[in-house]
């Protein structure tokens, strides 16, 4: 079921995930392995989206969010990848609204925003 509580929970995970990525740019290093942060359907966002009744998958609200979320996950593993790889500007670069990471985590933010006020 759709709560507006299981939606700004994803919202607050989704968010750390920025001060991830920097410390991750500051530091060289992170817990977190790019192959798995590429999977939309190892958080709990991704978990709790695949439990959804099949009424709730076929909403348009929950296409958008679930294309946006696979994306997420794609491009916060590339940044991450390239912060591991000492590339830190070009990280950097994605974590700016103009920048993949940036983009796509603003539009994710909004959709989500957009089916909690349809609750």
């Amino acid at each position: 079921m759709v709560t507006k509580e299981a939606l700004n929970s994803a919202i607050n995970n989704h968010s750390i995930w920025k001060r991830r990525l920097i410390s991750a740019i500051e530091t060289g290093k992170s817990e977190f392995q790019t192959a798995i942060v590429q999977k939309d359907n190892v958080c709990e966002f991704g978990k709790w989206l695949e439990s959804l009744p099949s009424i709730e998958k076929g909403t348009e609200d929950f296409q958008k969010v679930k294309d946006l979320h696979s994306k997420f996950h794609k491009s916060a593993a590339s940044t991450l990848g390239l912060a591991l790889t000492g590339k830190r500007d070009a990280a950097m670069e994605e974590l700016n609204f103009s920048g993949t990471f940036g983009e796509i985590s603003s539009k994710l933010s909004v959709a989500l925003g957009n089916w909690k006020r349809k609750l």
